[in-house]
């Protein structure tokens, strides 16, 4: 498996696969093509049809430092390709395809951008549970032995994410003029009197600054990055809780986002919502059982039901926007969450689970391999086409 340190992205939203993945590979393509002065650039798939609502067009004339981009969609793609070709003074120089692979992860068959590299020799929970209970090792223990800098990493991450919380909170005003959108962060956090109260208005606020494109990090995307960063947030801040765990935190809930990574997906575009706020839900309920100090295997309990009750959830934005249903539903996940952890907590002395946190993933990859492409981020269907008739 790759490197936890991935998951956790920092860059600009509204979307992980649609601006910061375009901005990496416009970014590299600047860097190595500096005479460029004019650019032309092709988009497929999710790419093509949720560009304007994503931001992915001005995020990538943003990363060219350049107004002369001509761009072109083809919307029967369906894949997240991305096509750069650079020109000088009217001169070809070299074209670039790549490709968004979620969670602003980015694949370039001109060049290694580094998203590759593996890290872990162990592909699937089962096998870490192996690991640890033959080395008699924690779940943190067999992380930091993989990636020794990951926590300074990790501290970095908190910043942005706590940032983000502070300026959804201190902001208000109309976020999107089409959806007639005002920011509600304030106003819920003004009114908060307890945990839910305030995991709600944290998680508005970042997934509010989020859609107004501010910078943010991934966890494991930025379509469901207000899961863990009000989770985080609600803890240091509420519960003072120090840096170091919440480090700690995040390096467990890192496993199990790493094992959905590799045998299903994060991406909104390949796997539908259930991959963005299932997996986030997931990672969020094992960050908490952890910290409750829970045993490994309500841990695990606690992270596959997290998915389990996310299958088959679609994404669907309305008008390509990350906003409805983006930000109410990330709000739903983080207090479902704790549902999640406790109730495997309950559970745990009085019945065995049937379903290991391997085999939901496995069930997660069949379920987004078989739903549609109008329900996997290309708005062509689910509530983004009924608003279209709703406005007709």
């Amino acid at each position: 498996m790759q490197a936890i340190k991935q998951l956790y992205r920092i860059g600009y939203g509204p979307s992980s696969s649609h601006t910061i993945a375009p901005f990496r590979m416009a970014k590299l393509y600047k860097q190595h093509f500096p005479e460029c002065d004019s650019y032309e650039v092709l988009l497929g798939g999710s790419l093509a049809m949720t560009a304007k609502g994503h931001g992915t067009i001005d995020i990538m004339k943003k990363a060219l430092e350049c107004d002369d981009v001509r761009f072109t969609f083809d919307h029967d793609d369906n894949e997240n390709d991305m096509f750069i070709t650079g020109f000088i003074r009217g001169e070809k120089t070299e074209t670039w395809h790549g490709l968004s692979l979620g969670g602003g992860a980015i694949r370039i068959r001109e060049f290694d951008a580094g998203d590759d590299d593996e890290v872990y020799e162990e592909n699937g929970f089962d096998a870490i549970k192996e690991v640890l209970r033959m080395r008699c090792i924690s779940l943190t223990e067999y992380v930091y032995e993989h990636e020794p800098d990951l926590k300074e990493y990790l501290k970095e991450c908190l910043k942005v994410m706590f940032e983000a919380v502070e300026r959804g909170l201190s902001t208000v005003g109309l976020l999107n003029k089409d959806l007639n959108y005002y920011r509600v962060a304030k106003k819920l956090y003004e009114k908060a009197s307890d945990r839910k109260d305030y995991l709600i208005a944290y998680s508005y606020a970042t997934c509010e600054e989020n859609a107004g494109g501010g910078m943010m990090c991934t966890a494991p995307t930025l379509g469901a990055c207000g899961i863990l960063t009000s989770l985080m947030y609600y803890l240091h801040h509420n519960e003072n809780v120090e840096m170091d765990e919440l480090c700690d935190l995040l390096a467990v809930a890192g496993v199990f986002g790493n094992c959905i990574k590799k045998n299903a997906s994060i991406a909104g575009s390949t796997g539908g919502c259930q991959a963005e706020v299932g997996t986030a839900c997931s990672m969020a309920a094992a960050a908490i059982a952890y910290k409750e100090g829970f045993e490994l295997g309500t841990i695990e309990y606690a992270a596959e039901m997290g998915i389990e009750h996310f299958l088959g959830l679609t994404c669907d934005p309305i008008l390509g926007y990350v906003i409805i249903p983006c930000i109410e539903r990330n709000a739903v996940s983080i207090l479902r969450a704790y549902d999640c952890a406790y109730l495997a907590e309950q559970l745990k002395d009085v019945k065995g689970n049937l379903i290991s946190f391997d085999s939901v993933v496995h069930a997660m990859n069949y379920t987004g391999n078989k739903l549609a492409i109008e329900l996997k981020e290309t708005s062509l269907g689910g509530l983004s086409l009924e608003y279209k008739y709703a406005k007709r």
